[in-house]
C-alpha cells in the first residue's frame, strides 16, 4: 500500500511540475520572445493597418473585388485552388492545393480558362499571361505576385484610377521585393494600399 501511494504522489509531482513548465512558464516564454522590437509584428500576423484599422496581412493574399468590373482599379493576386470562382477570391480559412497533377483535365481545363479571362481583363493576347497569373499555389493565398504578372495589370490600374502608367509603375517597384519563390515578388495588398492613397483613395 506504501509503494501505490508513494507511486501515486510521485506520479501527481511529475504531472504538476510539467503542468507548470509547459502549461505556464513555457507559454510565458514564447510570448516574451515574441514582444522582442522586431519580432512583435510577426507574431501578431503581420498585420497592416491604415488609421488605425486593419486592412489585411502582409502574409495572406486574398484577391480583392472591384465595386464596378469594368473598371477594376486593383492588383489581383494568383488564382485560389479554394475558390468557387476560378479567378477568385480565395477564402483564407479553407487555403490549400488543388493536389491535380499538371496533366488532370480539369486543372488544364481550369488554367485555360483563367488565361482567357486574364487575357480579355488586361486587353493582351493569351500568350502574354505569365504561369502564376494562372496557376495556384500549394497554400493559394500567397501575397505576392511576379514582377511579370504585376506588369501585364499596371495598363489597366492607371486607367481606372486615373494615375500614369509611370506613376503605377513606380509603385509597384516601391514594393518590390523577395516576397517571390526564386524572384522578386510584388506584394499585393501593400501596393494596392499604395495606388489607393495616390490615387486619393478614391478607389
Amino acid at each position: 500500500m506504501n509503494a501505490l501511494l508513494k507511486q501515486t504522489l510521485a506520479g501527481l509531482r511529475v504531472l504538476l511540475v510539467f503542468t507548470v513548465l509547459l502549461g505556464v512558464v513555457y507559454p510565458l516564454g514564447v510570448w516574451a520572445v515574441s514582444r522582442i522590437p522586431g519580432l512583435q509584428g510577426n507574431a501578431e500576423g503581420s498585420i497592416i493597418t491604415r488609421d488605425g484599422q486593419a486592412v489585411g496581412s502582409s502574409l495572406i493574399g486574398v484577391d480583392p473585388v472591384a465595386a464596378d468590373p469594368a473598371k477594376d482599379p486593383w492588383f489581383h493576386h494568383r488564382p485560389s485552388a479554394g475558390s468557387k470562382d476560378v479567378l477568385g477570391p480565395g477564402d483564407p480559412s479553407s487555403s490549400g492545393a488543388s493536389n491535380k497533377g499538371p496533366y488532370n483535365e480539369d486543372l488544364v481545363a481550369a488554367i485555360g480558362e483563367r488565361k482567357k479571362l486574364i487575357a480579355a481583363r488586361e486587353g493582351v493576347q493569351e500568350s502574354q499571361v505569365p504561369a502564376d497569373a494562372v496557376t495556384t499555389s500549394g497554400s493559394g493565398m500567397d501575397p505576392a505576385i511576379s514582377v511579370a504578372y504585376a506588369d501585364l495589370q499596371i495598363p489597366r490600374v492607371a486607367r481606372n484610377t486615373g494615375l500614369s502608367e509611370e506613376k503605377v509603375r513606380q509603385l509597384v517597384a516601391e514594393n518590390t521585393g523577395g516576397a517571390g519563390i526564386g524572384a522578386p515578388g510584388v506584394t499585393v495588398l501593400k501596393v494596392n494600399l499604395a495606388v489607393r492613397d495616390a490615387a486619393g483613395g478614391a478607389h
